[in-house]
């Protein structure tokens, strides 16, 4: 009998379309991009059935024995909202922030939406149905989901009234009885191998003629005419020298819909630039799934400081005063996105159909300076390391070769051996000089959106006057 993270791998054998330089994956189990990966993520996937893990990341179905993961728990009290949070900071712990699409992200916006589907059903009489029978689905089924939200870079400058960039992006090519056909591409499918199904939608600002590039769909990742096109495999087998690179190599991809068939019961929204903007504020769900998002962010500075730690003290610079004031730095990073996690939780308020929902200012908050947090993390990382990471040797095995002796007694740090002290520097410098470690500096400047948008939007959405009036009001009495 399979487990439920070999159920997941031998899931994924399913006919879908994947391309990595240049040729089609045939068996992406076996494959070296994959096979790492494919591991972490079944060995999470058995903590669900494993009796002293299981309701860390998980709570029992109903009138069953079985388990769900908890980011399809609806949370009704701050309880259920803490178990969800639980959930998230255990997989996080477990990949130590490094796989920001685990599948409880995009999971969270279907719960989000089944949460609010009363609400939402008022877009579409249809859409309480379908999200209904959806979320019970992919919950029942463990479904890898992931999102692919944003459109191609054929020319940013132009909008979709160029024919040439409209023709691109993605949309309805005609309807039939039974669904929609589709075409164009999408982008940036994080975790794409491994998902099955895509959550599609677009961050556009749609105007009423873009009916045919309006729509909210779910699509299997097996879909006719639906090509994966992977990024370069930043994925490495000698697990000695890339720690990371070995384990968490999450892949990117773009889609292409090649007149990709869609059912009825997977369009959720569609021809209407109204409803489709409405889903995308939804608060309830975006709440729902962002507050991941902020719990991912502290595992992730938390392993970034224990490095800068270790490093510290094993090559004696915590010593220095300015080393401890960049150290310093460090833990105040994780105890204000700590403090903002808790505060969404503490403050979360229920929603119209009675659904805690976590408070989105303090999420929005933690989303946008996590875009200038992690930056700033890797930075100091480089300067406590400082030239030591280009002083390790090639290939760890260097340690039992002809030149052991030597290795022993020039690699040597003032608390740890030669051959930790190498490890060290080389699980540092997979995080901050590999092409993973660049990748994971990129995609945290970005997942978001951009962030210039993003702080802009705080401003702009706040209320204002709770902070002018004050102002106006001592001026007036001063001018008495």
């Amino acid at each position: 009998m399979f487990s439920r993270g070999e159920r997941f791998i031998n899931s994924l054998s399913d006919g879908r379309s994947i391309f990595l330089e240049g040729e089609k994956v045939e068996d992406i189990g076996s494959h070296p991009a994959f096979k790492g990966t494919l591991e972490t993520i079944s060995r999470l996937f058995d903590l669900l059935d494993d009796p002293s893990e299981k309701d860390h990341v998980g709570f029992k179905l109903s009138g069953r024995e079985s388990y769900a993961h908890s980011s399809f728990l609806v949370p009704y009290t701050l309880e259920d909202l803490r178990k969800r949070s639980m959930a998230f900071h255990y997989w996080s712990k477990e990949t130590h922030g490094m796989m920001s699409r685990l599948s409880d992200y995009a999971r969270s916006m279907i719960t989000g939406w089944y949460a609010a589907r009363k609400e939402l059903g008022k877009l579409d009489s249809h859409f309480e149905s379908k999200i209904t029978e959806y979320y019970t689905a992919a919950m029942n089924q463990d479904l890898f989901l992931t999102t692919a939200i944003v459109d191609p870079q054929i020319d940013r400058s132009s909008g979709l009234e160029d024919c040439r960039v409209a023709e691109r992006f993605l949309h309805i090519v005609r309807e039939t009885n039974d669904g929609i056909i589709v075409r164009g591409a999408k982008m940036i499918a994080t975790g794409a191998p491994y998902s099955h199904d895509f959550i599609i939608s677009s961050f556009l600002e749609f105007k009423p003629e873009h009916a045919k590039h309006s729509h909210v769909l779910i699509v299997p990742a097996n879909s006719q005419g639906l090509h994966i096109v992977c990024r370069e495999s930043f994925a490495d087998t000698r697990k000695n020298d890339h720690i990371l690179s070995s384990r968490y190599e999450e892949m990117d991809a773009v889609l292409f819909f090649d007149d990709v068939f869609i059912p009825w019961e997977r369009v959720l929204l569609h021809g209407n630039s109204e409803t489709v903007l409405a889903l995308r504020a939804n608060k309830t769900t975006n709440s729902l799934a962002f507050h991941q998002n902020i719990v991912r962010y502290v595992a992730k500075l938390e392993f970034v400081t224990g490095i800068a730690f270790a490093l510290a003290e094993s090559i004696g610079v915590n010593e220095y005063l300015h080393v401890q004031e960049k150290l310093g730095e460090l833990l105040t990073q994780i105890d204000t996105m700590k403090a903002l996690v808790i505060a969404s939780e503490v403050q979360a308020k229920p929603d119209e159909s009675g659904v805690l929902v976590p408070e989105l200012s303090y999420i929005n908050t933690a989303r946008n300076i996590g875009t200038r947090f992690y930056p700033r993390a890797i930075e100091i990382l480089q300067q406590v390391g400082g030239g030591g990471f280009v002083q390790v040797p090639s290939k760890f095995e260097d340690f039992f070769g002809v030149i052991s002796k030597h290795m022993h007694l020039y690699f040597e740090g003032k608390t740890v051996s030669a051959e930790k002290k190498v490890q060290l520097f080389k699980l540092a410098w997979d995080l901050i000089g590999s092409p993973l470690g660049s990748r994971h500096e990129l995609y945290e400047r970005f997942y978001a959106g951009d962030p210039v948008r993003a702080f802009a939007k705080q401003y702009s959405e706040a209320d204002q006057t709770s902070f002018t009036d004050p102002i106006w009001q001592l001026l007036k009495e001063t001018s008495k």
